[in-house]
């Protein structure tokens, strides 16, 4: 054996890792998109915005790496080229943060409001909830007004609400309101990107406040509500509303019934315009085009009809997007159909993992933003997931099992089964609740919906001139009564819906990190390290107790751990916090049912006085002593030295209070604040 001269160990390491960058021709585009989609996710982890010098200083860093990758060798430059991609996707996303910055009510609103309707939801109580836009508000200047609000209606007798009119009621505003525990979901977050300085209610009918101009955008408004009331009238009840859903996105008059049945068998997906009705629309028209070309044999043995298949479908999912009302989803499923079609046009595999790649770095130059939500976690690891798996079932051949109607069965058991299981535990970390049935309602409900539904409503609302919309209108509607008969008798099985508890927020990023890994990867070595992160991050899932000790960002709520499950301080009131708490629990019970507990007596937790109204106050602030915690809902004066006081003044610069006993027997406290950091969408601390 030759002796190993341990100076040329380093170089010899680096000449390997060079050599296998050199063996990722053809999968660099996956990587660069993973680089690419990190930087966006380290941007929203920071703790502190960075100022420009620091922006500067990345930009200065991307422009010097894109050098090195530009006269790099081909492994080294590729690492620059990947370092350069990283760093890219920060500056995007602080960009994309002061691209829709926009002023945020700092306090609470009561009075007129003035706007145009942009959107048309419901809120989870079932309430109408409009987004108002070229708002308008009392004794408040344009500097000051927030560029869009979103009021639910209490009552809906006044006018009926259109996208495009203009609009005035009376209304209470306040604030986006922070996480409702530390590491929860941030709406402060969510609510910058959507532009949404305010959110309230009115309890007084809607007036009509200008008569609607012209223009493209009341052209399109018009024409969405025209075609929702069209196929409400030829399809009644809950049929024609989910006709009307998964056209126009309009999903105000759906029950909560039917929402709750399709959300409890794992088809409220259907419901959300996402990347699967964007598929189903462009494959069909995709499919008639070619296969009525195909009927005509001069076109199709001697001009590219595939091409021109993808050419007539890039129009209809444009069409799809306006009508569908260009929501987040929608958009992202527009990249997506938009990438695949280029790549057919192109004369590219439409289905590969360089599309998907593509189409997520797409998004998310369009929208960084949406790399924290589950809809981009989801259907990219939908994607991702059936592209790899297919592609490495085409690569072994084409068996007769695979062709014939036992092909089409077993292509949708696994199309369901390997979906699933990608989407399963971004859907549980997000959700905290598992179909238990989902796969077998996906494979009854979803190839109706691709078989008839889409395609039938399609040719419904191209034959709705002519009024012969009739025949395809009814198939299609039977199609829908035999998905929400699926929901329902799904919905209706025992222990269809699992809850999960909510993990440590750093359970998602670990995993999503991993699954991405496993998507870019191509040999063993980094697979391992894949499956490896993945690994960690179950076993931070597993071991993630929940918070012993919580106190709402108002301090108007406390719960506390119990042998019987948490204790509320209240039956009834702040009610959105305390379905959020007890659903990161996993604990099924109704807020009042929480509260009828029995109060929490663990020695290793401090006394709990709680003040619930000014009248209970004054004993409270006397009964509280050294070690003990006052959780006020009013400003507490004059508490005794040693006694913790959380009451509306504290929390302002704490947020959501969560605590929990530790190794030495002390608290340890976190706070959402404390996670949240030092950013623009969050309200600075008084001083």
């Amino acid at each position: 054996m030759h002796p190993v001269d341990a100076a040329t160990l380093p170089y010899s390491l680096w000449q390997r890792i060079c050599a296998s960058i050199q063996n990722l021709r053809g999968r660099r585009l996956p990587w660069l998109a993973l680089a690419f989609g990190t930087g966006v996710g380290l941007y929203f982890g920071l703790p502190v915005e960075p100022d420009r010098a620091a922006a500067s200083a990345m930009g200065v860093a991307a422009l010097a790496c894109l050098a090195l990758a530009w006269l790099g060798r081909a492994g080294a430059g590729f690492l620059a080229l990947i370092a350069a991609t990283l760093v890219a996707g920060v500056l995007a996303a602080q960009m994309r943060t002061n691209l829709v910055a926009g002023p945020v009510l700092s306090w609470r609103y009561y009075g007129a409001v003035e706007g145009r309707i942009v959107e048309i939801d419901r809120s989870a109580s079932g309430a109408m909830r409009l987004t108002l836009d070229r708002v308008r508000l009392d004794r408040m200047g344009p500097a000051e007004t927030p560029r869009r609000v979103r009021i639910s209606l209490q009552d809906e007798t006044g006018m009926t609400p259109r996208p495009g009119l203009r609009v005035m009621t009376t209304a209470h505003l306040s604030p986006p309101a922070g996480p409702t525990e530390p590491g929860g979901f941030d709406f402060q977050r969510h609510a910058w990107f959507l532009k949404l300085g305010a959110i309230g209610y009115g309890r007084v009918p809607l007036l009509l406040a200008e008569a609607p101009r012209g223009g493209t955008a009341l052209w399109i408004a018009r024409m969405r509500a025209f075609v929702g009331e069209s196929l409400r009238e030829r399809l009644p009840g809950q049929t024609g509303q989910v006709a009307a859903a998964i056209t126009t996105g309009d999903r105000s008059g759906l029950s909560t019934e039917v929402t709750e049945a399709l959300r409890a068998s794992n088809l409220a997906h259907l419901l959300a315009i996402s990347g699967l009705h964007m598929g189903l629309l462009v494959g069909f028209v995709f499919w008639a085009v070619r296969g009525g070309l195909a009927l005509v044999p001069p076109l199709a043995l001697n001009y590219p009809t595939r091409e021109w298949a993808a050419a007539v479908a890039l129009p209809f999912a444009l069409f799809y997007l306006f009508l569908s009302g260009g929501t987040v989803a929608t958009q992202r499923a527009f990249v997506m159909a938009a990438v695949m079609l280029g790549a057919v046009l192109l004369g590219a595999r439409a289905l590969s993992i360089r599309s998907v790649a593509i189409a997520a770095i797409a998004v998310l130059l369009w929208q960084p933003e949406s790399l924290t939500g589950p809809g981009f976690q989801m259907s990219f690891a939908a994607t991702g997931a059936l592209v790899i798996v297919f592609n490495a079932v085409s690569r072994r051949g084409s068996g007769p099992w695979l062709r014939g109607w036992k092909g089409a069965v077993l292509s949708l058991l696994l199309s369901s089964i390997v979906a699933g299981a990608a989407t399963g535990p971004f859907a549980a970390l997000h959700f905290n609740r598992v179909g238990q049935f989902g796969v077998l309602a996906n494979m009854l409900a979803v190839p109706m919906m691709g078989t008839a539904v889409m395609p039938l409503l399609l040719i419904g609302l191209i034959l709705m001139p002519l009024g012969l919309e009739a025949l395809p209108l009814t198939i299609a509607g039977w199609g829908i009564e035999w998905i929400l008969g699926v929901a329902r008798q799904v919905a209706d099985l025992p222990g269809s819906v699992r809850p999960i508890p909510a993990p440590d927020w750093r359970v998602l990023p670990v995993m999503g990190l991993g699954m991405a890994v496993l998507g870019a990867a191509r040999g063993w070595g980094t697979r391992g390290v894949a499956v490896a992160l993945v690994a960690i991050s179950l076993g931070l899932w597993v071991r993630s107790p929940r918070p012993a000790i919580l106190i709402s960002d108002d301090a108007r709520l406390l719960g506390v751990t119990t042998q019987a499950g948490r204790w509320l301080s209240r039956d009834t009131g702040v009610g959105f916090v305390a379905e959020a708490w007890l659903e990161n629990d996993g604990d099924p019970a109704s807020q009042a049912e929480a509260a009828a507990r029995p109060a929490p007596s663990d020695p290793a937790l401090p006394r709990f006085h709680v003040a619930r109204g000014k009248r209970d106050l004054p004993a409270a602030v006397a009964a509280c002593g050294p070690g003990d915690w006052l959780i006020s809902a009013n400003p507490a004066v004059g508490a005794r030295k040693g006694c913790t006081v959380f009451d509306p003044e504290t929390m302002k610069a704490l947020g959501a209070v969560a605590a929990s006993p530790n190794a030495v027997g002390s608290l340890k406290i976190t706070t959402a604040k404390e996670i949240q950091g030092a950013r623009p969408w969050v309200p600075r601390a008084p001083n």
